[in-house]
């Protein structure tokens, strides 16, 4: 067995660490994981039966700092992350976003605003968007069509 010892703080060693923090920060999904999108939270939308159903996660948030609303065909949900950063406090990192966000969602069919439902429940926020009557299909039967003589009686 063979053990090599890899020198980190060599130049090239550096400059590949940065090209590839570069690339995974661009590309995101080619290297394999996904891009940091920051201040947008990750969102699920489906369809199940007559309802679009919207999953959003947002931990740490309380159902008094969410507000939402449903207009012309798009949801959007705001939120607003209070700063707490204790006096004298330093980060070395922080990811986790502050501040006021705000996502909009283009809806896939429209929906009937009156009967939207939300719940925030471990840290994801659950939409319930009943579609609308008119984004709901229809039935449309099918006449036999008359004959000559039907149409004269």
């Amino acid at each position: 067995m063979v053990f090599r010892y890899i020198n980190t703080r060599h130049p090239i060693h550096q400059l590949r660490h940065e090209m590839d923090r570069l690339l995974t920060g661009l590309l995101g999904r080619a290297t394999g994981w996904p891009a940091p999108d920051r201040g947008r939270p990750a969102t699920n939308v489906w369809e199940h039966g007559d309802t679009v159903m919207v999953e959003m996660e947002l931990p740490g948030l309380k159902s008094e700092q969410i507000e939402m609303s449903v207009s012309g065909g798009e949801l959007t949900v705001k939120a607003n992350r209070p700063e707490d950063q204790p006096e004298g406090t330093v980060y070395h990192r922080r990811e986790r976003p502050r501040g006021a966000s705000e996502r909009a969602l283009r809806l896939p069919a429209d929906v009937d605003t009156s009967k939207v439902e939300a719940n925030l429940a471990d840290g994801v926020l659950t939409i319930s968007l009943p579609k609308a009557e008119s984004a709901k299909p229809r039935k449309i039967s099918v006449a036999p069509q008359k004959t000559a003589q039907e149409k004269q009686t």
